[in-house]
């Protein structure tokens, strides 16, 4: 299954939800909507006693329309992706990049469930949802969403690991858009499990990763920076963003603490010098835990290390 780094940038491994679980979201939704157009016909039942029956038929199908299909959209809407049952269910609706949906997204993904589920009693969706490698129905390949599980089981989260503190915030100015999600799924991967690699294999692997990620960016990895390090710190700064975005200026504040720490504008311009005096508060981030990981060491030809190198195989910044 593939993996996502959802809108809020937390880092966790969100896969996406499998049938079954859709299904019981599906249900409880469409129960909670049945109720509420129940309660919403029997008032307007008693409202519109002294009108004629064309009329009391146009408000019927008007209710009919506002609450089983307009209601699902407004809710996904303001709750960005986590209606009653995704939410009773643990999942949520997010774009195809991982990011939080949009008015649009609800719009498509209610205006087709219409046909697929309410239509046809959910027989289009699940043959969809079939047929699609990452369990999608029609709503969510229209609209461009994705349906993911929030909650994960304790144990079975991967920790990426966090870039070391000087090369925070130094590429704040990459360009990130035309990275694919596969390629950030590599990169994440290899992040993960870098620790249990060969130093050699392990390396060779993080220079590929770290050339693709550059080509996609357009600048080049700066001179002296580890790959390894290279691609935790680009990761960082997308979720990062993804914060910011998310959040907005809570997380925006952070984003600048990040920064100024980093000292950075564009791939490859070294940071500025911090004066002593300024002290920078660090940014929380859930999933880092108090000590630095060791990334792997470059591995030469001859199949040693240099002793020079510090431990950690970071290079300090010239």
């Amino acid at each position: 299954m593939s993996e996502l780094v959802t809108g809020e940038a937390v880092a966790l491994e969100l896969r996406p939800a499998r049938l079954p679980s859709r299904a019981l979201a599906v249900l409880l939704d469409l129960a909670a909507a049945v109720a509420a157009y129940i309660a919403v016909t029997i008032g307007l039942v008693a409202a519109t006693a002294s009108l004629d029956e064309a009329a009391q038929t146009a408000i019927s199908i008007a209710a009919f329309v506002l609450v089983l299909v307009g209601g699902p959209i407004v809710v996904e809407t303001l709750s960005h992706g986590r209606s009653l049952g995704k939410l009773a269910c643990g999942l949520r609706v997010v774009r195809d990049d991982g990011g939080p949906i949009r008015f649009r997204h609800a719009l498509v993904r209610g205006l087709i469930g219409v046909i697929e589920i309410l239509m046809t009693l959910g027989v289009v969706a699940v043959i969809a949802s079939l047929v699609s490698a990452r369990g999608r129905r029609l709503g969510d390949v229209f609209a461009g969403t994705l349906v993911v599980r929030e909650r994960m089981p304790a144990g079975r989260t991967d920790f990426v690991p966090p870039p070391p503190p000087w090369l925070a915030g130094r590429f704040s100015g990459l360009d990130l858009s035309a990275v694919p999600d596969g390629l950030w799924l590599a990169v994440r991967q290899y992040l993960t499990r870098m620790r249990q690699l060969d130093p050699q294999v392990g390396w060779s692997m993080a220079e590929r990763l770290a050339s693709d990620l550059a080509e996609r960016t357009g600048a080049p990895v700066p001179p002296g920076v580890p790959p390894a390090a290279y691609l935790a710190a680009v990761v960082q700064e997308r979720q990062a963003r993804e914060a910011r975005r998310a959040f907005g200026g809570g997380a925006a504040a952070g984003g600048g603490q990040v920064g100024a720490a980093g000292g950075a504008g564009a791939a490859g311009v070294p940071a500025p010098p911090v004066q002593p005096a300024a002290v920078v508060a660090p940014v929380v981030r859930p999933s880092v835990p108090p000590a630095p990981p060791a990334y792997p060491e470059a591995a030469p030809q001859g199949g040693t290390v240099p002793g020079d190198r510090p431990a950690t195989g970071f290079v300090p910044p010239a």
